[in-house]
């Protein structure tokens, strides 16, 4: 027969042992993050989606800890340049995972212009199956796109059809950490339009090119949380786009520093 003494005892312990069972059971496989920034221009692939004007930008990512993952990137764009869109929604999934000091990801990317296609003008889209690498602070990833790349040559607004499917970019990037909140960053990429030259000829594009490169380099400051950046982005071929507002006119892939202020939560 146990003394009281004993009891305290072995209740105390079933307390402890009840409160570790119960803070394992409450831990989730399942993680919430996001992020939000300001940036002076918004540029994909080295090209101004906003005509060298201020965007905000944010989205969310859903991860489970076996490393599948799903997301949303959302930003403002010219509306001339999407058929009516202002707004780019992204939607992505994949799966993460690693090997000793090497990371991978492999997933699905679709690019969403809401009312973008308005007034019987092209629906504009794309979707790309990507595959990904990361060693240290550098990492690449392949994206490839199943569907007209941005539905150039697809639907009313080109008089002439163009297969556009296939097209691939490939992006290097280099993200260094200096030290006392410092790091320095560095990108590199390749765009191959399938049939760009083709393009070109029946008056899609402004310049006779198949392929083009961009590039930044920047710096980055974290201040409490808040990551603050400035980088110079440009492009081998400065005119292949054009901004919208200015008519057509204005070359898209002009080499101009961008600033940005981020926050991840």
């Amino acid at each position: 027969m146990m003394n009281s003494r004993t009891k305290l005892a072995v209740a105390a312990m079933l307390a402890v042992v009840s409160a570790s069972t119960f803070a394992q059971a409450a831990k989730s496989p399942w993680t919430i993050s996001g992020n939000a920034g300001l940036f002076s221009d918004y540029r994909f692939r080295g090209y101004t989606q906003t005509g060298y004007k201020p965007a905000f930008q944010g989205g969310f990512d859903i991860a489970h800890s076996s490393g599948l993952y799903i997301g949303n990137w959302n930003s403002n764009v010219e509306q001339g340049l999407y058929n009516g869109a202002s707004l780019e929604m992204d939607f992505y999934g994949g799966y993460k995972g690693s090997l000793g000091n090497f990371g991978y990801d492999v997933g699905y990317l679709y690019y969403y212009y809401p009312n973008t296609g308005a007034l019987g003008s092209s629906k504009i889209k794309n979707g790309e199956f990507y595959v990904g690498g990361s060693f240290g602070p550098v990492s690449a990833k392949w994206s490839y796109a199943h569907t007209h790349f941005f539905s150039l040559g697809d639907g009313p607004s080109f008089a002439t059809p163009l297969d556009t499917k296939g097209s691939w970019y490939l992006d290097v990037n280099g993200n260094f950490d200096l030290g006392n909140g410092w790091g320095l960053q560095g990108h590199y990429g390749y765009q191959k339009i399938k049939n760009g030259k083709r393009a070109f000829a029946l008056g899609y594009t402004f310049a006779n090119e198949d392929a083009v490169s961009d590039y930044k380099v920047g710096v980055t400051k974290d201040l409490s949380g808040w990551l603050l950046g400035a980088a110079v982005v440009g492009t081998s071929e400065e005119g292949l786009f054009r901004t919208a507002e200015s008519g057509l006119r204005e070359k898209a892939g002009k080499a101009r520093a961008v600033l940005s202020v981020s926050k991840t939560f």
